[in-house]
């Protein structure tokens, strides 16, 4: 008998900013992450200060938009998705574009014919019986929120994004029964630009010296304009999110919707009580997301926390009582590396209220530094199992490589299949822990742009795309080995993973 459940939902992951192209096509407006220019390999590129953002606009017709180009999904979909339906996939996990339907985000009707290309791609996915896993806001904004309102700073925001999600349930409820509210909603409090549309030094008097770069030490006055403003945001992005929840519960009963977060495991450097209380902390911290979510409320101990630090929270009315209705019905996770933690902070860099690991030896390290770690996985689905007691949903794991296609038209990626081997045999012994997971959605099932390098270079796919950093290249598609691996894991409910 398989471990895995008879209906578990099979597939792989994708975000229409990164996927999709077709750049102000049939009416599409602009997003902030269509602001976001490649700047060289192993450059991450999503963080914002307001000479970025100027220069972006300044530059628009020289610089380089890899996400306005995306790997061209818009014309391709129902090849993408044939090649989907041949690996066997029982979900695919994608997102909507907010100026896709609505240009601008202030219009009070969506654009017709954003709403027939979804409507084409989910009766494509029903075609070869691929249920839609649809995240609502995968880090997209509307521009103008930018401009006119300082992103998610702003509680502006809130009806305009309040009208888009209501929209997506009345119109497609009949035909995508999972959905997620915010993709990864706590990155807003670490890269508050790709989470939130925040420019942090956008209303501040101080100079952000040339040559910064966000993952060091921030200035003191930039660490108070973070915290509050990325809090800020996370509380209007919490209230936006209460708010549809409860409104599918009340007009789409048939409807599943959940939060997503990025899960980020966490050991103490040593058995130091202090060592193990950081990691505590650093866990408790990451776990706040979810507690809002599904359980309706703020825990006290964030409250107490954001008086330590003088985070000043501008409370939207009614919030006790918004988020309590709005509770989610399962948990979905982004997991892709575990981190150690010590209470020393001079041997700790910080990227916002993320830690930043120190090396473990004894895991092994990708090609981009992220230290691989599927045990953790397991330890943290007990854990989110034991205080939730709610459904699982995998929607992001995954490994980015650099690779090129060979003469023989393929890539033989032996260590994506090794890496994916190993997580899904420890989601596999989590399950006969106990826990309930729905699904499995591995991160970029074709390759796509990258979101913190914004390139074409770090792939993830079973599906190779040939397209380079600059956008040249046929876009033509490629199966690697590993589209042949998964194909076969699928078939055999995760026994064969041979």
């Amino acid at each position: 008998m398989s471990r895995f459940p008879e209906n578990f939902l099979w597939g792989g992951a994708t975000s229409a900013a990164q996927i999709e192209g077709g750049r102000c096509e049939d009416g599409r407006g602009l997003g902030h992450l269509d602001y976001v220019w490649y700047r060289g390999p192993k450059i991450p590129c999503n963080f914002m200060l307001k000479r970025d953002f100027e220069r972006a606009k300044a530059e628009e017709a020289t610089l380089n938009f890899p996400n306005r180009r995306g790997i061209d999904f818009y014309h391709r979909y129902k090849e993408d998705i044939a090649l989907l339906a041949e690996m066997g996939f029982k979900s695919f996990r994608m997102s909507i574009s907010w100026t896709r339907l609505f240009p601008t985000g202030l219009e009070e009707k969506p654009d017709p014919k954003g709403v027939e290309f979804y409507h084409s791609v989910f009766r494509e996915l029903h075609k070869y019986g691929i249920e839609p896993l649809v995240t609502m806001i995968h880090y997209e904004l509307p521009i103008i929120f930018v401009e006119k309102y300082d992103g998610w700073v702003s509680p502006e925001v809130i009806p305009h994004c309040v009208r888009y999600l209501k929209f997506l349930i009345d119109e497609y409820k009949d035909e995508v029964k999972y959905w997620l509210t915010f993709n990864e909603i706590n990155m807003v409090t670490a890269v508050p630009w790709l989470g939130g549309g925040i420019i942090l030094d956008r209303y501040d008097d101080f100079e952000i010296p040339r040559g910064f770069r966000p993952f060091g030490q921030l200035p003191e006055a930039m660490a108070k304009r973070w915290n509050n403003a990325s809090h800020q945001a996370l509380h209007h992005q919490f209230i936006a999110s209460a708010m549809v929840v409860k409104y599918a519960h009340e007009t789409a009963p048939n409807c599943m919707i959940g939060n997503m977060f990025n899960l980020h495991h966490l050991y103490p450097e040593t058995p130091s009580p202090a060592d193990a209380y950081r990691a505590h902390e650093e866990t408790e911290y990451n776990m706040f997301f979810c507690d809002v979510m599904a359980k309706g409320y703020y825990p006290k101990w964030m409250l107490s926390y954001y008086k330590k630090h003088n985070i000043e929270i501008k409370w939207y009315d009614g919030y006790e009582k918004i988020l309590a209705e709005g509770k989610v019905d399962f948990i979905s996770l982004s997991y892709y590396l575990s981190s150690i933690v010590t209470a020393d902070p001079a041997r700790q860099e910080r990227i916002g209220n993320f830690i930043r690991t120190l090396h473990n030896p004894y895991l092994e390290t990708s090609d981009f530094g992220w230290q691989i770690d599927p045990t953790a996985l397991r330890i943290s689905l007990n854990e989110l199992r034991d205080r939730f007691n709610l459904p699982i949903y995998i929607v992001e794991n995954g490994l980015g490589a650099f690779e090129q296609l060979g003469e023989d038209k393929t890539v033989h990626d032996s260590y994506r299949i090794d890496y994916l081997r190993k997580h899904i045999n420890a989601i596999g012994e989590a399950i006969e822990d106990g826990v309930d997971v729905m699904g499995y959605t591995p991160w970029g099932c074709i390759d796509l742009v990258s979101c913190s390098l914004v390139s074409m270079s770090k792939r993830y796919g079973f599906v190779y795309v040939d397209a380079d950093d600059e956008g040249n290249g046929t876009y033509d598609r490629y199966r690697k080995d590993s589209f042949y691996w998964y194909k076969k894991v699928i078939a055999s409910n995760g026994e064969d993973l041979d």
